[in-house]
């Protein structure tokens, strides 16, 4: 049986990688590190020290392999999205296949953990053979970010809520919370937002070593927020962020 281990790595520091995940990384026959281009080799070159770092089996191997790249021009964002989802797949099956065949355990390490704004799970379920799937959990984007501002997600009794910056610039705040935890913001979707009464806890390259946070009054920071992550966008290549805001009275 071929079985298709995905495992939470966390944010990039290998220090944030569970006992369960070592293990599995280590039971695996393949480690497959996707490559998205030069600009997120970042990504690539941390899953490869993960790898150095915790690797203990010398019968583990590691296969790269390029991911196909959505088409951000598809009018239908679900449609663009779910016809990715089929490429990635073919992508992993051919790749799984040149390497192991039928049988044997294959890894791959998902950044943060496959169950929140991954589509990792999505996909593995579209390979064909449909191996056997397990999941190993990490540390989320939000835990990392809640840790590095030293910051209670929750206030005392209170729902928050988890969403896209895309979804924040279509419909504004949402009703019924007073926290929302914002991820997938291609831009600084904040900027939409009537800022009175908001605070904001910003964080980018979260768990890596070139990590940048900010936190304050959405109104007097949000500037700033802008203008640094326009510069660290410029100097990476890439931007990887993430945000709460708290409307308070």
């Amino acid at each position: 049986m071929l079985t298709l281990s995905l495992i939470g790595i966390g944010c990039g520091d290998p220090g944030q990688l569970t006992r369960a995940a070592v293990a599995a990384i280590n039971a695996a026959d393949f480690v497959l590190i996707p490559r998205k281009g030069s600009a997120k080799s970042d990504l690539a070159d941390l899953r490869r020290t993960i790898c150095a770092d915790v690797l203990s089996n010398q019968a583990t191997r590691i296969a790269e392999f390029d991911l196909p790249v959505r088409d951000a021009a598809e009018a239908d964002y679900r449609k663009g999205v779910d016809d990715w989802h089929d490429a990635v797949a073919a992508s992993w099956s051919r790749t799984i296949a040149d390497r192991l065949g039928s049988e044997g355990k294959v890894a791959l390490l998902i950044w943060g953990d496959p169950s929140l704004y991954d589509s990792s799970l999505r996909i593995a379920r579209r390979l064909n053979p449909l191996p056997h799937i397990e999941v190993i959990p990490g540390i989320t984007s939000i835990q990392a970010l809640c840790a590095a501002h030293a910051l209670p997600l929750n206030d005392i009794g209170e729902p928050f809520l988890v969403t896209t910056g895309r979804r924040l610039r279509e419909g504004g705040w949402p009703s019924g919370v007073d926290t929302v935890v914002v991820m997938l913001d291609g831009g600084t979707a904040f900027q939409s937002l009537d800022p009175e009464g908001l605070q904001i806890w910003w964080g980018a390259y979260l768990g890596m070593p070139d990590q940048i946070v900010m936190s304050g009054v959405l109104a007097e920071v949000g500037p700033h927020i802008v203008a640094m992550r326009q510069e660290a966008r410029e100097r990476h290549g890439w931007i990887m962020d993430s945000y709460i805001l708290k409307r308070r009275p």
